[in-house]
């Protein structure tokens, strides 16, 4: 039963369209508002790990909209690597609102024209409704003892982790690992460089996606440690309780994952209003104990505390604005020819 849950959650449709509840209708053709449907229709642009959190969260916005407005509302989800994800919005994937890995993803949808700026100051906590951390995912009894950053490194033990070149997740992963080495290193770049180019070594396969990577791990064997987003390392627990074991390194980053209105598009659609209830929705007390059940940090520090018994709260975190903001961020490590690329590269 555990393995057929987890070929379920694992799933990798790129777009799944997700009826919210009996309260959605016929559809409403090609977007925004059916004048004889009276349903709305709305597209949510995500990365890959939260296709579960969203499928749950849509049922329950459509009740909320319902009520409130009189309408029925259909939504249809978009998952994939966050870098991806942003390239399909600017390529025509016509998004009305993403919900993405980080913040640069987005700013790259602005930098094309369909988003207008200041989003990142549109909603609450740099509009990110929610936040994660990095964390490994050993196997039952961790045979490579492994306990922090520095024991990925170690010879023989075969890491798990997505691409920075597509994923967002992967890019946390990068950085919260760079800031270990800082700190160890006391900013000697000649250290962390090696550091870092003897973490990227190990690693066996990297996916395009965390989903994909987790599914590498998890569902198909390989790799002694998946360096994962916390969410997707508890989820794995939850489905498999008795052959994984989360362990959470001495310092990690607080990962944002961001949202907006991809304004063009909502414009277009007819779904502006629309696109701001449904993201404004996610810092409700109800949608944040939503997002606790599904391993996302409420951004109410209050419904926060309330999974104390979840979440490790007392982890050390770094976070981007020790990089600089992202654009400083991936402008420094992420982008061709940079700090990523030379020691992946060497």
């Amino acid at each position: 039963m555990k393995k057929e849950a987890l070929k379920k959650w694992i799933a990798m449709g790129m777009a799944v369209s997700v009826l919210a509840g009996s309260l959605a209708g016929c559809g409403g053709g090609d977007g925004g508002e059916a004048e004889d449907s009276g349903t709305v229709t709305l597209t949510n642009v995500s990365y890959d790990p939260t296709r579960e959190f969203y499928e749950a969260y849509n049922q329950l916005f459509a009740e909320h909209y319902q009520e409130e407005t009189g309408k029925s509302i259909e939504i249809t989800q978009s998952h994939g690597g966050s870098g991806s994800q942003a390239r399909s919005v600017i390529e025509g994937n016509e998004a009305d609102v993403v919900t993405l890995a980080l913040a640069h993803d987005i700013t790259l949808i602005e930098e094309a024209g369909l988003i207008e700026s200041g989003w990142l100051d549109e909603f609450e906590g740099n509009s990110a409704p929610y936040t994660s951390t990095i964390v490994f995912l050993v196997r039952k009894g961790n045979e490579k003892k492994i306990a922090d950053w520095d024991d990925l490194i170690k010879e023989g033990v075969s890491v798990i982790t997505p691409d920075p070149k597509s994923s967002g997740g992967a890019c946390w992963n990068f950085l919260a690992a760079w800031y270990y080495a800082d700190q160890k290193f006391g900013g000697d770049e000649a250290a962390m460089k090696e550091f870092a180019a003897s973490l990227y070594d190990n690693v066996l396969v990297m996916d395009s996606g965390a989903r994909g990577a987790t599914t590498t791990f998890v569902e198909n064997g390989q790799g002694d440690v998946l360096i994962a987003w916390e969410n997707e390392a508890l989820l794995a627990l939850k489905e498999y309780p008795d052959e994984f074991e989360l362990v959470t390194p001495s310092i990690s980053i607080k990962a944002e994952p961001s949202v907006a209105i991809v304004d063009e598009n909502a414009d277009k659609n007819g779904t502006q209003e629309a696109a701001k209830d449904y993201l404004s929705f996610l810092y409700t007390k109800e949608a944040q104990r939503l997002a606790g059940e599904n391993f996302y940090r409420p951004s109410d520090e209050a419904v926060l505390s309330e999974f104390g018994g979840v979440f490790d709260l007392d982890v050390e975190m770094c976070t981007i604005d020790d990089f600089g903001g992202w654009d400083q961020a991936y402008a420094d490590f992420f982008a061709d020819d940079t700090i990523f690329d030379e020691i992946y590269n060497q």
